[in-house]
């Protein structure tokens, strides 16, 4: 089963260069996140076209959003609406063959690292100790936790570790949250399981640099965390870096992963 997770920034904007991408890769799962769409307006008719058959999504007008679309029967779809709020940043999905799928879009909190001047950087930190929380009672087996999760927890995660310490995204607060999420939930990195914690790896680059290649600033922010049940059962990771130079792009690109059952 080939699963993806791509934070697509506006899923009417960039819809072709979704179905293309799912079609040349032989996509069964896609997950998305930053839809920006109501549900009405969801373009549902063209994932089907393309054999997705099945679908769980969850938008609001001009922010946030997520969307899972499956070739795979879907058994069971739910949500939780996380500190307080029914804003649109988490789906979980049930598939036929009882992996659990949760799709994230965490908050990206903000310019200032600071939860006292800034609401927006409250607001993360508040949504990962809840998930924290929630993650560390759930039993649940088969699980799989994706999306746009907004930190870069690693040294190698980022084009400059020193010079990003005191970024949102980067600084302690948030990588330490994140390692405890990992440890408590008894997560599996499934990039770093594949791809050395050595290696650079990056799933965004912001539009602020004119030349994203040349300058190569960038930040994994976009994870694949698997239940433990699932370790061996990985077979592949692929991080899309050529998608962030396609025309009309995103400022994330897609990561796979490959799961053998």
């Amino acid at each position: 089963m080939n699963i993806v997770t791509w934070n697509i920034n506006s899923i009417r904007l960039r819809i072709s260069n979704i179905l293309k991408f799912i079609k040349e890769k032989k996509i069964d799962v896609i997950c998305l996140q930053e839809t920006k769409v109501i549900d009405e307006l969801f373009p549902l008719e063209e994932f089907n076209k393309l054999g997705f058959a099945y679908a769980h999504f969850r938008g609001e007008k001009s922010y946030n959003g997520v969307a899972t679309l499956s070739k795979l029967p879907i058994k069971k779809k739910h949500h939780l609406n996380w500190c307080g709020l029914e804003d649109t940043r988490h789906i979980a999905t049930t598939l036929s063959n009882n992996i659990i799928i949760h799709n994230f879009y965490v908050p990206a909190g903000g310019d200032v690292a600071d939860v006292k001047e800034n609401i927006k950087f409250k607001h993360k930190i508040n949504f990962l100790m809840e998930m924290i929380d929630v993650f560390s009672k759930d039993k649940s087996k088969k699980k799989i936790l994706l999306g746009d999760l907004n930190i870069a927890p690693l040294e190698n995660d980022v084009w400059s570790h020193k010079q990003l310490l005191n970024v949102v995204s980067h600084t302690k607060k948030e990588t330490d949250l994140f390692k405890d999420f990992v440890l408590k939930g008894k997560w599996i990195d499934a990039v770093r399981l594949k791809i050395l914690e050595n290696e650079k790896v990056y799933s965004w680059w912001s539009y602020r640099n004119k030349d994203w290649k040349k300058s190569n600033r960038g930040r994994r922010l976009d994870h694949i965390l698997v239940s433990q049940d699932l370790k061996n059962s990985i077979t592949e990771i692929k991080v899309y870096k050529e998608i962030r130079g396609i025309e009309k792009p995103s400022d994330h690109v897609p990561i796979s992963i490959k799961v053998k059952l």
